[in-house]
């Protein structure tokens, strides 16, 4: 592929995201596009926070409530970087760690289980409805029935990376947040990415939804149930910006060292779940998968990722190519048909730029 054709297919991705920005229906969209380190594109498009009195545009440094981008970038990596310091196994039994988990004190499952979302465990319960409290919320889960036998369905579930968050510091001995903190951000220099931010970026918070005054949840977790948890949870509560994920992206393709060894990190890029139903890796969507948003040129060796706030991740180890996708679209509401188009488009277009463009 010429460097004009590569010009013109980033192109129509900008075109797509200004598109949706401009019409309302993603309030904004701050975006890139790259192969390994070289980030090939970046778009910024719309605004943070539409709320009369106090709409505010997007910026590159805008800062985002990742959602459930917090179950790759927190806590499979956090998982995966103890599994390769051989301080836990991820064939290790889920009640070695959580030994009050009813759901599995008859039919065990591992925690490669709960990774690829074939514990068995229901997919949510709204436990901020009847819980006042994290200790609360913790006995409930601990409480809750299996929905499947383990290794025979694949059900996304939050409630199985609510567990790996509270395996992890069980594990590493401290609070989740910090765990995430010592093992993954800080070593991978993603110094505006944690848990309950004390501060705004510089571009402020992309806002997310509106209460029922009208103020939309800015900086504080959306996610009800993380938000009872005190915004550390294993399945919501990151808080990023772009150029984090981006460096976050690219240490993920490389074959460098970092928190996770690569041949790891390949591991948990392959299908875990053949026959099940889907097609998933360890955390990861898979191109097949029901939640997987690649198609098109996206080779089977990709993963990707999204959150309900309208964020998501892809990458392709083989190619070296990742999208960071991150919008505020709960902020106009919690119909997804928009971001899941543009999702769609701007993976397509990208793919059709990068997956085929030359490599120097």
């Amino acid at each position: 592929m010429s460097q004009a054709s590569l010009a013109a297919g980033l192109a129509r991705a900008g075109e797509l995201i200004g598109a949706a920005a401009a019409s309302g229906s993603v309030p904004g969209v701050v975006a890139a596009a790259g192969r390994g380190p070289r980030r090939q594109a970046t778009w910024v498009a719309g605004q943070a926070d539409t709320t009369p009195g106090s709409a505010r545009l997007m910026s590159e440094d805008t800062g985002f409530d990742l959602a459930s981008l917090t179950k790759v970038v927190a806590t499979t990596t956090a998982v995966l970087t103890l599994a390769g310091r051989g301080q836990l196994a991820l064939g290790d039994p889920v009640r070695r760690y959580l030994p009050g988990f009813a759901a599995f004190r008859e039919r065990p499952a591992a925690i490669r289980d709960l990774l690829a979302h074939t514990s068995g465990l229901p997919a949510t319960r709204r436990f901020y409805e009847w819980c006042a409290s994290r200790d609360e919320l913790l006995a409930e889960l601990l409480a809750t029935p299996a929905a499947a036998a383990p290794g025979t369905t694949v059900t996304y579930s939050d409630l199985g990376f609510i567990a790996l968050g509270e395996i992890v510091s069980a594990v590493a001995g401290e609070p989740f947040d910090l765990v995430v903190r010592r093992l993954v951000t800080e070593p991978l220099g993603m110094s505006s990415t944690g848990f309950t931010p004390a501060a705004a970026p510089p571009g402020g918070f992309a806002a997310t939804e509106r209460r029922p005054d009208g103020t939309p949840w800015t900086g504080i977790v959306h996610d009800e149930n993380a938000r009872l948890m005190g915004g550390v949870a294993g399945h919501a509560g990151l808080f990023s910006t772009l150029a984090d994920l981006a460096a976050f992206a690219a240490w993920w393709v490389s074959d460098a060292g970092g928190p996770v060894p690569a041949g790891l990190r390949r591991e948990a890029e392959r299908c875990q779940t053949a026959g099940l139903g889907g097609c998933r890796g360890l955390g990861w969507s898979k191109p097949g998968d029901g939640h997987s948003i690649l198609a098109g040129r996206w080779p089977p060796t990709a993963v990707s990722h999204t959150g309900f706030t309208g964020t998501s991740l892809a990458l392709d180890a083989a190619s070296g190519v990742w999208v960071v996708l991150l919008t505020n679209a709960v902020h106009a509401g919690r119909d997804a048909t928009a971001v899941q188009a543009l999702r769609r488009d701007v993976h397509r277009a990208v793919a059709a730029a990068l997956l085929t463009a030359p490599t120097s």
